[in-house]
């Protein structure tokens, strides 16, 4: 029981497999690709290396052990074989998944759970092709997962609740948070309270009041200090001498007086949206060396606030 099988190699496959791994689970990775899993691993050893030299190694076993609980699999019913969990990482296209979950459940034992990574499909959906999908569930991580802890767990309507009890054990055992969703919803709620942000953000420079930078600042400076260890309701708990209800008297109708002037969606696209891109350029250029400084950036200080949080 202490095999994982995730099927895709990209981005979030490799990360989600280097999260099992440091959890101590023996990692079977799968891509139709053949040869990609096993560039994929190649890729995730270098990385495994990098981190335990730097000290961000997450886990208690070294960066060798880590290794020997990796290997690659150009065969599913290889890589499905013996494992407990199936995460998987394939592309973010309905009928993809559909076709994927339906030729593995007809590799695996009734006890398998299965397991998506999909960040907007609804799990109804996504299982609508298996037979048994009491034991179906997504696992929405945040990327980058290795960094960011945070797995929002969604049931299928037919989700059983052992299986959420045991996502749940699973992940809090390699090192996850996860957060248990009671049902499904469009967006599930990581992307919801993402994409409201960005709109009221999006509308607020291309109205002109406020720079690109400074928006930025306003969470990174502001807002994302608090958010960084405590989330809006507790924020607004602690902001009133008598808590919760103290502070809906005091503020209550300014929030709803400024919710009620938001603006339309905006379409993020096409000429009004050519100003808030330029300002974005102008501040990190679109190209590769630029991009992937920033992301090494991001990710180093993600982990040391992993760390600082973990410390307090």
């Amino acid at each position: 029981m202490d095999i994982v099988a995730v099927v895709g190699s990209g981005l979030i496959g490799r990360s989600w497999a280097m999260v099992f791994i440091s959890g101590g689970y023996n990692v079977k990775l799968y891509d139709n690709q053949p040869g990609q899993a096993a560039k994929a691993i190649t890729e995730i050893r270098k990385q495994l290396d990098e981190l335990e030299e730097a000290h961000m190694l997450r886990g208690q076993l070294k960066a060798s052990q880590q290794h020997a609980l990796l290997s690659s699999h150009d065969d599913l019913a290889q890589a499905l074989e013996g494992a407990f969990f199936v995460q998987e990482c394939v592309f973010e296209q309905l009928e993809v998944k559909q076709s994927v979950f339906r030729d593995i459940e007809c590799l695996v034992g009734e006890d398998v759970i299965l397991s998506s990574s999909t960040s907007c499909l609804v799990p109804s959906n996504v299982f609508s092709k298996v037979q048994n999908r009491s034991r179906c569930l997504v696992s929405h991580p945040v990327n980058p997962p290795y960094y960011v802890k945070l797995v929002e767990l969604v049931p299928h309507p037919e989700t059983a609740a052992v299986v959420m009890d045991t996502a749940r054990t699973f992940m809090t055992k390699v090192g996850q948070v996860p957060v248990c969703l009671r049902k499904e919803i469009d967006g599930f709620a990581l992307n919801r309270v993402q994409a409201a942000i960005i709109a009221e953000s999006w509308r607020l420079v291309q109205d002109g009041i406020i720079s690109v930078q400074d928006i930025d600042l306003v969470m990174s400076e502001g807002l994302g200090m608090r958010y960084a260890f405590i989330g809006p309701m507790e924020t607004m708990h602690l902001n009133a001498p008598d808590g919760l209800v103290d502070y809906m008297k005091r503020y209550g109708e300014g929030i709803r007086r400024v919710l009620a002037s938001f603006g339309p969606v905006p379409e993020f696209s096409g000429e009004s949206a050519k100003s808030v891109v330029k300002e974005m350029y102008e501040l990190i250029p679109n190209d590769g060396q630029h991009l992937s400084a920033r992301i090494a950036r991001r990710d180093q200080l993600l982990m040391s606030l992993a760390k600082l949080k973990e410390e307090h």
